[in-house]
């Protein structure tokens, strides 16, 4: 089991940025996909961005693209997504998860991850 602790969560305006950290207990980035997911109220739960085993490789959903920018630090264990010119639907509980099940093809779905953060709460509201 690896235990994550989200941070950086907060209110923000439109256009404004955050950037989120995730801290793992121990190094696991060559055996797990590493992602970051969002719920919104009365939302699923739904794939924001996701390195691969190694960190050699990102993938960002659609919403994300051109927004959002995951990026690691392998010295402190630590994950992070960078987020620029947000919007007030980008307002969320943001998630860190870890999986080692994870392949590409189920890379967006959650429940290939098993260990999880708490989440922390991004509102974009002016």
């Amino acid at each position: 089991q690896v235990q994550l602790a989200e941070s950086g969560g907060g209110l923000v305006q439109p256009g404004g940025s955050l950037k989120l950290s995730c801290a793992a207990s121990r190094r696991t980035f060559n055996s797990h996909f590493r992602a970051w997911f969002r719920q919104a109220p009365g939302k699923e739960r739904e794939f924001v961005a996701a390195f691969s085993r190694g960190g050699s490789n990102t993938y960002y959903a659609d919403s994300a693209k051109g927004r959002f920018t995951i990026s690691r630090d392998s010295a402190t264990n630590t994950m992070y997504l960078q987020m620029d010119s947000l919007k007030p639907e980008d307002t969320a509980v943001y998630y860190c998860a870890y999986g080692s099940r994870v392949i590409m093809s189920t890379m967006t779905d959650s429940s290939f991850y098993d260990n999880w953060g708490q989440g922390t709460q991004v509102t974009v509201s002016s």
